[in-house]
């Protein structure tokens, strides 16, 4: 059976994953208007996407496991200290 993408869209959509996609490619666009050489790098926003961010607050370029490190959306969530 084929992949329903038009539906798959639809529900990035409906979920907010689209806007915030749309941020870091601006972000991304922007460094490469510059004429910044992002090879190997990540932009990195200074407030996370998933967290409430966006472009406005400012964005840098980062090495990756340190961008991914931080705890995005997609991180799982830190563990609890047992006593």
């Amino acid at each position: 059976m084929a992949r329903d993408y038009k539906r798959d869209y639809e529900l990035q959509k409906k979920r907010g994953e689209h806007a915030n996609r749309m941020e870091r490619q601006r972000a991304r666009r922007a460094l490469d208007k510059k004429g910044v050489d992002r090879t190997g790098k990540d932009v990195s926003h200074k407030k996370a996407l998933s967290k409430g961010g966006s472009n406005k607050d400012g964005y840098k370029l980062e090495n990756p496991s340190t961008n991914r490190a931080r705890g995005g959306a997609l991180s799982k969530p830190p563990k609890s200290k047992s006593k």
